[in-house]
């Protein structure tokens, strides 16, 4: 007699043993097979990230079976019934099933970032062999896509200041790139999760027990985004990487050393984005169902080999020069700007640009800014219920969270090409910018 096993047993190094239940298994485990979930393993969570933090090669595959898991534990903990666990698992399961090459940096390709990975998500979804019901197919959606009519207990550990989303990626990124930004008390976080019931609706809160743990969570989320996601090193690799990306959308047309990536799947991919970066009457939704086919088969081994390609390429015009910045690491240099000057900066790099244009190409320069809110308190605060059945938000209990709620932060800095950096014209601009 063939006993079926009680758990199916995934070893992870952030959450050590991940068990699901026999029951969660069947859920989850036909998604987690698929050849759309499965890309997931070949697209790396913090894009270049690991060319600063070289630990940091994990993928959005690794992250989502955590996030599924955490939701698991949440679900369990506030005492859901099977239906409604069932559907919250799956949603965090494919909630980052959208992502593209390189995860967020990808979504630059298109300019102001009008198509997300977001974007793309209903369209893997649609793709999907699964035997739910449609209600239940259309709710995951709505929740991954944050379409929910209502805000609810379900939609929140999908999306908020406390879905599962976060609390995996903070610890998953915090171990991969071998940092303690990012640790925080998760079990007692867990312990701590309530049901609020807050405006005739059932919301995802903590008891006044929490308080500190949640401090604790925000924190790190904020010394995670400053020293991690918004490492400058990182971010001005990033900009060279889109750089790279646009250069060839722009010559794979009149190149000839372009030739062979013009047929390929990123190539082809890349015309389409570039004409429809310049399409103002372009149809969003039109782009997206016309080239899913190839966004759903790109891979961070598609840019890979286009940047080995362009390296073995003797012509030294953009997209060859900013390929071989990226194969040898060539980090560019970094200048710290005061960010309430941004704008006399960009003014002053713009008419440097101009002067200089037949010296300096427009990708050596560029002015990055990182705008970043730790915790939105005004939109859509984290409740907590008091030993009294009170229910306030968490800056009415926390003076450092009221401190930071609602407080946009940002840096501002400079990405110099390294092979410039040390021109005389490159170092009077230096000079000239920091002392406005």
């Amino acid at each position: 007699m063939k006993l079926t096993p009680l758990f199916h047993v995934i070893k992870d190094p952030v959450h050590g043993t991940m068990q699901f239940t026999a029951t969660e298994n069947a859920w989850v485990k036909p998604f987690i097979d698929s050849p759309h979930f499965q890309r997931l393993r070949h697209i790396k969570q913090l894009g270049l990230g690991d060319y600063i933090f070289p630990g940091a090669v994990h993928s959005r595959f690794n992250h989502s079976l955590g996030c599924s898991y955490i939701s698991s534990q949440i679900t369990q903990k506030i005492g859901l019934p099977d239906a409604d666990r069932q559907i919250v698992m799956i949603a965090c399961l494919l909630h980052d099933i959208g992502h593209g090459p390189f995860s967020h940096a990808f979504e630059d390709v298109f300019a102001n970032r009008l198509i997300r990975h977001e974007d793309w998500t209903p369209y893997f979804l649609a793709d999907f062999n699964h035997h739910l019901t449609a209600t239940q197919f259309n709710l995951i959606q709505e929740m991954i896509m944050h379409r929910t009519a209502n805000k609810n207990v379900l939609a929140d550990i999908v999306s908020s200041q406390l879905d599962a989303d976060r609390l995996d990626y903070l610890l998953r990124d915090s171990h991969f790139c071998g940092v303690r930004y990012g640790e925080f008390d998760l079990a007692w976080m867990l312990h701590c999760l309530s049901i609020i019931e807050h405006e005739g609706t059932q919301r995802l809160g903590i008891t006044h027990k929490g308080i500190g743990a949640v401090e604790h969570y925000l924190m790190a989320r904020r010394l995670m985004t400053r020293n991690i996601y918004h490492s400058q090193k990182k971010l001005a690799l990033e900009n060279l990487l889109i750089a790279l990306l646009t250069q060839v959308a722009a010559h794979l047309h009149n190149h000839r050393a372009l030739k062979n990536i013009k047929t390929s799947r990123i190539g082809q991919f890349l015309i389409a984005a570039n004409q429809f970066n310049h399409d103002h009457h372009a149809d969003k939704q039109h782009f997206l169902s016309n080239h899913f086919e190839l966004y759903k088969n790109l891979y961070d081994y598609d840019i890979f080999a286009l940047i080995q390609q362009l390296t073995e390429n003797h012509s030294k015009d953009a997209p060859m020069a900013i390929a071989k910045r990226l194969h040898a690491r060539m980090l560019p240099k970094i200048i710290r700007l005061d960010e309430n000057k941004w704008a006399t900066a960009t003014a002053i790099l713009n008419e440097f640009k101009a002067s200089h244009k037949h010296h300096y190409q427009n990708w050596q320069l560029t002015i990055i800014q990182t705008p970043h809110q730790s915790y939105s308190g005004e939109d859509d605060p984290i409740l907590v219920i008091n030993e009294f059945n009170e229910v306030k938000p968490l800056s009415d209990f926390s003076l450092m969270i009221n401190a930071i709620a609602d407080k946009l932060e940002q840096i501002t800095f400079l990405s110099i090409d390294k092979m410039i950096a040390n021109d005389k014209p490159i170092l009077k601009l230096i000079n000239q910018l920091q002392r406005h």
